[in-house]
């Protein structure tokens, strides 16, 4: 090496012991610090320090097993690497440690020991120059021509040429060590390609302890030849699958192989074999549309010149293989019979008449013009009405294959239009998974409960559904994790909501929303004996003739146990246990039971050869006491009680309204969990009260004209555990009030609806067939509705509107004189007769 005097590293330097390999000088490694000393070392030296010197360490190999490291400092190797710490990364997962990036500067010997904590410090002597290396030719001088120190370095640099001359060229790190090696000093290679090369962390030790460059050159020579032969002999075995695609490509071209003869079995082999060609071939074959071929080919190109061993490879490839799985130009024949269709519908649904005609609809303009832009249509209605079953009847009925996408609590924009392909583990949205999972571009897509959808950091899916759901923009739905245009002019998108209330007004817009109400008691017995009876009687492996249900048990089941089919499958699944005990033992099913009422022993049972029918005692049995009693006549005995209507997503409601006065200082206490729309409903009932109290004889308890006057009024919503808001019992509260004030009682068979105002008037409010049906259930023959909802009672089932009476009001004053008997104050009163009494 030159004499000339470089750059110095300082005499005393900080040890930094490892166990993860041997820092030669010219490289760069990596080295995990959790142990306590070295944990020291870097917060006080490297993260305190501002000098460039602070920043440089000594690295010593540490030999002994780090299993049975101690707190005792072990005998430090007497030669190790200066280092530049050009990185220090601090994790707190699953521990504290630091992440140091070192760079070897030169070699030093430890001269002296001068402290052990709280880490090592010694006294050490630089072995290396950090400047003015001699150039190859200056080198060839210093030596001589027949110099062993020339012979040695021209016999390195050769064996290093060759050895990188055997790698992949087209790799950026490959053609950058192939410059290095021109420009680099002779004296620095050695360390840089012993680094580099696959060695043990005793052979690099052994590079490490060789002082004198002629050692150093003897020392490395055989690592860098023994890698020599290994690429050849990794070369040798891979030149049969080479030989194999010159072949292929021979063949591709028209050539003939000379003494072989071509078979198209061969043909087939070898191109499976050649990856890229056959997804180019695909590429080509899908059918896109220009741009998104363009950008395949892009891609395409970027991967035949990439390595496999890059992670880039493979996040290209599963690109392009999901490109060419999507439906670009596949699609379904659409089944436009409409008397079909009608069979088909009528035979999977009960009602529905609403849905049913709107599909039919559909078809019929597809007869007229087949290139029709699929609806965009939203059912609206509670649980358990067949929102979703209907989806997959209308795709059922059209012939086109179904999805669906379950919307509830999403709350990350990425679900809807995918990650961006530069972040780790992205995927396409579900819109494009589900059209790569149906195989066609025209499928029926189910949005199910659009109305639950969530907001967080992560963006608002709702606001990207509008560009899906709008028919003039999803003609080109871009996908980040595509990044090229989807047509979706063709999906037809079904939507289902409990509720249209936590729908953006914007989302709600692009939608055609169809209410599915609930169905009457008629309905629901005839759904169950059409579907839920002989589905459940299949699942439960039971036939019509084990297990019959009439329907007047079905009428119990409903009317005074559970809205929904779950009791039905209870039911099966007794009788399947009954069933089958029947074949083990020969028992009878009411062995057990007790004397029946009308006098018959329960041990004269049927034989096994019988069916088993459930009926009223054998319900009560199976399901327990009555859960729903009618109450309506037993709740109104006292002034001050009503029965109000109320709409749920779980479909209409009987609501209870009391209210109950008492000497005070003229307050209004509203109890039940009452939202504000409630609370201003019932301050304006009490100040339209307060306000006609002469003209409806109303008196507080000591018979003055104020009803407040000296009194405390208590207004009560019964279920406290329940919140309930909206406007539609004001008419109820009015009615609860003055019944209180008048001592009069409300009639037991009315229910009513709607919403109030100072003036008293009653203006329309909504769900009035969920409502009507709630008050059909509960007994009620007068429903009082507002004058502007009449319109909806056509929505109302013909059996159920001939067992009611409706009353159509507009003010306050034809509510309360059809809620009295014999009108209200009195049939003295010019107000007594209803404005409307409607039997329909």
């Amino acid at each position: 090496m030159s004499s000339n005097s470089g750059i110095q590293i300082p005499s005393r330097l900080p040890l930094l012991l490892t166990h993860e390999g041997v820092l030669l000088p010219g490289s760069t490694m990596r080295i995990s610090v959790e142990t306590a000393r070295n944990m020291h070392l870097v917060k006080n030296r490297l993260l305190k320090g501002t000098s460039l010197k602070s920043t440089i360490i000594g690295v010593i190999p540490n030999t002994r097993d780090p299993e049975y490291d101690t707190e005792d400092l072990p005998t430090l190797h007497s030669i190790g690497t200066a280092g530049l710490a050009v990185q220090v990364v601090g994790s707190n997962w699953p521990k504290p440690h630091y992440t140091l990036l070192i760079t070897g500067l030169c070699r030093f010997r430890v001269a002296q020991l001068l402290k052990e904590g709280p880490f090592p410090v010694a006294e050490v002597e630089q072995l290396d120059k950090l400047e003015q290396y001699t150039s190859p030719d200056e080198m060839s001088e210093a030596a001589g021509p027949d110099g062993e120190l020339g012979e040695l370095s021209q016999r390195f640099y050769q064996a290093a040429v060759q050895l990188v001359g055997m790698l992949d060229m087209s790799v950026p790190v490959v053609a950058k060590l192939r410059r290095l090696l021109d420009s680099l000093p002779r004296e620095t290679l050695p360390d840089v390609l012993a680094s580099m090369i696959h060695t043990s962390n005793k052979e690099k030790l052994q590079v490490l302890d060789a002082v004198s460059l002629e050692e150093r050159f003897k020392k490395t020579l055989p690592l860098l030849t023994r890698q020599i032969e290994g690429l050849k002999l990794l070369q040798k075995t891979r030149k049969p699958r080479l030989d194999d695609d010159k072949r292929v490509l021979a063949v591709r071209k028209g050539g003939v192989l000379p003494g072989r003869q071509f078979s198209l079995d061969e043909e087939g082999d070898d191109e499976d074999g050649d990856d890229t060609a056959v997804l180019e071939r695909k590429v080509k074959g899908a059918n896109m549309p220009e741009p998104a071929l363009r950008v395949c080919l892009k891609e395409l190109k970027r991967l035949k010149k990439m390595p496999q061993s890059m992670p880039e490879y493979a996040l290209t490839r599963n690109y392009l293989d999901l490109m060419v799985e999507l439906p670009w130009s596949k699609s379904t024949t659409d089944c436009l019979d409409i008397h079909a269709a009608r069979v088909l519908l009528d035979s999977d649904h009960y009602a529905m008449e609403k849905l049913k005609r709107r599909v039919l609809e559909y078809l019929a303009v597809r007869q007229l013009k087949s290139t029709l832009k699929g609806p965009i249509l939203c059912f609206v209605g509670p649980p358990g009405v067949g929102k979703t079953s209907v989806g997959r009847s209308i795709a059922r009925t059209l012939g086109r294959e179904f999805h669906r996408i379950a919307l509830g609590g999403v709350c990350d924009q990425s679900d809807i239009r995918g990650h961006r392909r530069t972040y780790v583990g992205s995927m396409p949205g579900r819109i494009i998974n589900g059209l790569k999972t149906v195989g066609v571009n025209n499928p029926v897509f189910l949005l199910d409960e659009v109305d639950k959808l969530g907001k967080s950091l992560q963006g608002d899916p709702a606001s990207a559904l509008l560009e899906v759901l709008d028919p003039e923009q999803n003609h080109s739905f871009t996908d980040h994790y595509l990044n090229v245009a989807f047509d979706l002019s063709q999906v037809l998108f079904i939507a289902t909501a409990n509720s249209t209330a936590t729908i953006p007004p914007a989302l709600l817009d692009r939608m055609e929303v169809l209410q599915v109400q609930g169905y009457t008691q008629e309905e629901k017995v005839e759904i169950a004996h059409r579907h839920l009876i002989p589905h459940q009687l299949e699942q439960h492996g039971l036939t019509p003739q084990q297990l019959q249900i009439p329907q007047d048990t079905t009428q119990d089941i409903i009317s005074k146990y559970e809205h929904k089919h779950s009791h039905i499958h209870r039911g099966c699944f007794t009788h399947a246990r009954s069933v089958a005990g029947q074949r083990e033992e020969g028992s009878d099913y009411r062995s057990n039971r007790s004397q029946r009422p009308d006098g018959v022993s329960a041990d004269m049972a049927a034989p096994p050869d019988m069916p088993i029918v459930i009926d009223h005692i054998a319900l009560k049995d199976i399901l327990g006491p009555h859960v729903f009693e009618m109450e309506v006549s037993e709740r109104l005995t006292l002034p001050g009680v009503a029965v109000g209507l109320a709409w749920t997503p779980l479909g209409g409601e009987i609501m209870f309204v009391e209210a109950s006065r008492m000497e005070g200082e003229g307050q209004l206490t509203l109890t039940g969990q009452l939202g504000d729309v409630m609370k201003e409903s019932a301050h304006l009932a009490m100040s339209w009260l307060r306000s006609n109290a002469k003209t409806y004889q109303l008196t507080n308890l000591v018979g003055g004209s104020d009803p407040l006057e000296g009194t405390d009024i208590h207004l009560h919503f019964p279920a406290g555990a329940v919140t309930k808001d909206g406007p539609s019992a004001g008419v109820t509260m009015v009615t609860v009030l003055a019944s209180l004030f008048s001592g009069r009682l409300v009639r037991s068979d009315v229910a009513m609806t709607g919403e109030i105002t100072l003036r008293g008037l009653v203006l329309p409010v909504g769900g009035i067939k969920d409502k009507v049906l709630a008050a059909h259930r509960a007994g009620v023959k007068c429903v009082i509705i507002p004058k502007r909802n009449e319109k909806d009672l056509e929505e109302i089932p013909a059996n159920v509107r001939k067992e009611l009476d409706f009353v159509t009001a507009s003010n306050l004053d034809e509510v309360l004189n059809a809620a009295f008997d014999g009108g209200f104050p009195g049939m003295s009163n010019p107000l007594t007769l209803p404005h409307i009494v409607s039997k329909l």
